[in-house]
């Protein structure tokens, strides 16, 4: 599904063809499928207006007005049937369901980077909440929003939530002021409290592995500290120099080379479609030779927010690797051995990395630097490919299909998908 302003576009995946059009009641500024997908919701925060339409029945219209409570996130719950709406200022946040037509409301959450965390299984929701100058967390029973446990949280300024992926242990973390990471069982206790140092700008990212053993935290030291599931211990921690040195680490570095031109095909003024190759340049990986110096950029010691730390972290569906990236280095990724607790890959990019995503079957991980190249890393070796597309299609996010044969690629104004032909195994 796509949206182009007031319009839902829904389309088949395979051959891109539009299966449906939807009219909204105004700009849509954020769409979401339901977990079956016979729903997707749009979201118009300025009207405060949430329209849900119906794959299977496209006559069906529903339509959420909060009215003067205003609108600023919008989401479903796991079953698929509720929609909870975050009211302005987030005084509460509305339950509606589309079967009984019910509304339950939670008071007092948290506007925070991340408030509100479902379990895997979709049983359980945790919500961040603040009142009386103190944050606390409520865990709710999804089947029927009764409240399971209520407890306050050791948090100065509580800045997210996030469950392991078997739903046993909640992970709480604190504001970058205060390094302080928590983790709760289902029933509320304290199973562990973690700090690594005091009186610096502390956690910026966290990431759960798959099968809840590991819990990855980076940090604005920029180095990673990873975490067991047994003792919560720090087992290792992963630092990311600007010079690489050890001599078992591969480094792929990005190089840029223009095509060659046949001068007797050469016309003035040129086709189109030899302007183009004549000004598109192609690249390629090599591999650098230990030690690599990576490209390091200070950090603005007086604003706001420096670009310093581990901003992005992601597992591997398998457990296997674990990709970092250090903002202080913005053109790498790093690709750690989980399994031999030691750094395996750094890509050296041209470009800033502006996203990175696993594909969700196997070790391999798509990267985005905001030009019209995607560059796909697995264990085989790493690969550039280009974009057919003419103009300037600058891809600044991606996202897998759950099958992992295609992704789709956005940039700014359009999107396109790419599809990865499957080894028959």
């Amino acid at each position: 599904a796509s949206c182009v302003q007031y319009r839902l576009v829904v389309r088949d995946v395979s051959t891109l063809q539009i299966l449906q059009l939807y009219t909204c009641l105004d700009q849509i500024q954020y769409i979401e499928w339901s977990s079956d997908s016979l729903f997707i919701l749009c979201a118009m925060y300025k009207r405060g207006i949430v329209q849900v339409w119906s794959l299977e029945q496209p006559d069906w219209h529903c339509k959420i007005d909060e009215g003067s409570a205003g609108l600023v996130a919008s989401c479903w719950s796991p079953d698929g049937r509720h929609i909870l709406n975050t009211t302005e200022f987030h005084l509460r946040i509305t339950v509606w369901s589309l079967c009984t037509k019910s509304v339950s409301y939670i008071k007092y959450p948290k506007a925070c980077q991340q408030g509100i965390a479902f379990t895997r299984d979709g049983r359980y929701m945790a919500v961040a909440e603040r009142r009386d100058c103190k944050d606390f967390i409520s865990i709710f029973v999804c089947s029927d929003w009764q409240l399971l446990r209520h407890f306050d949280t050791g948090t100065q300024d509580l800045f997210g939530i996030e469950w392991a992926p078997n739903g046993c242990v909640l992970a709480v973390w604190d504001t970058c002021l205060e390094y302080k990471i928590l983790l709760y069982s289902l029933d509320g206790r304290l199973l562990s409290t973690y700090r690594a140092y005091e009186w610096s700008l502390g956690v910026k990212s966290i990431a759960w592995s798959p099968s809840s053993q590991f819990l990855a935290i980076g940090s604005y030291d920029e180095k990673v500290r990873i975490l067991n599931h047994v003792t919560w211990k720090k087992i290792t921690e992963f630092e990311h120099p600007a010079t690489i040195a050890n001599k078992t680490t591969i480094v792929y570095k990005e190089v840029e080379k223009s095509p060659p031109v046949e001068t007797e095909r050469l016309s003035f003024p040129p086709t189109r479609a030899l302007a183009s190759s004549l000004f598109s340049t192609q690249s390629k990986y090599d591999v650098s030779q230990v030690p690599v110096s990576l490209q390091y950029i200070k950090p603005v010691a007086d604003r706001a927010n420096p670009k310093m730390g581990i901003g992005m972290l992601a597992f591997s569906p398998d457990n296997c690797f674990l990709a970092t990236k250090n903002d202080n280095i913005p053109n790498a990724v790093w690709i750690w051995d989980i399994q031999k607790l030691k750094l395996f890959v750094v890509l050296e990019q041209l470009c800033a990395i502006q996203s990175f995503q696993w594909d969700p079957r196997q070790p391999r991980l798509a990267v985005c630097t905001g030009n019209s190249k995607v560059y796909l890393w697995s264990p085989a070796g790493c690969v550039s490919v280009q974009v057919p597309m003419e103009g300037d299609f600058q891809i600044v996010s991606l996202s897998w299909h759950s099958s992992g044969d295609s992704m789709a690629l956005l940039s700014k104004d359009n999107f396109c998908v790419c599809y990865l032909e499957r080894e028959e195994v």
